[in-house]
């Protein structure tokens, strides 16, 4: 799938998916995001719950980091400014807060409304410099579908 097709199929889901728990949404779209690019080897939901970042679904090895303060890490960096951030090599990036010895790189992209941040998307790659200006044109489309529902 191209990144038109998988917005496209992800506002699909959205728009079936009206309930009050965006959870079977969030669910549907890691796995989406997980299936259509083999280069995304974890990709999970965090939701901003006071000053911390609260792990939701996510499709990958499992992690220790199911809550995140906004004061620390690349995800904590994101959700604090608003801004995608991507690490080509989360080795010389001294925020990044270790998930698995096999990740090489991570794309972290904030999931808004208006100016206030609900949450982000996760994803590391175990490729170094592994995200290119398409994978992040498609994560901020996915998250302004997922903020639209949540």
């Amino acid at each position: 799938m191209n990144n038109n097709e998988i917005v496209n199929s992800i506002g699909v889901i959205s728009s079936i998916l009206h309930q009050p728990d965006p959870t079977p949404l969030l669910s549907e779209v890691v796995r989406v995001l997980r299936r259509e690019r083999p280069h995304y080897h974890w990709v999970g939901i965090y939701l901003l719950r006071g000053k911390e970042l609260v792990l939701g679904p996510y499709v990958g090895n499992p992690t220790v980091h199911m809550r995140i303060p906004l004061t620390k890490g690349i995800c904590g960096a994101a959700a604090s400014t608003g801004k995608t951030i991507i690490v080509d090599d989360v080795a010389t990036d001294p925020r990044y807060i270790a998930c698995s010895l096999e990740t090489r790189s991570e794309i972290v992209v904030p999931i808004k409304r208006g100016e206030s941040v609900l949450g982000e998307i996760d994803i590391d790659s175990n490729h170094p410099s592994a995200f290119t200006p398409d994978d992040r044109e498609l994560l901020e489309a996915v998250a302004s579908l997922v903020a639209d529902k949540m």
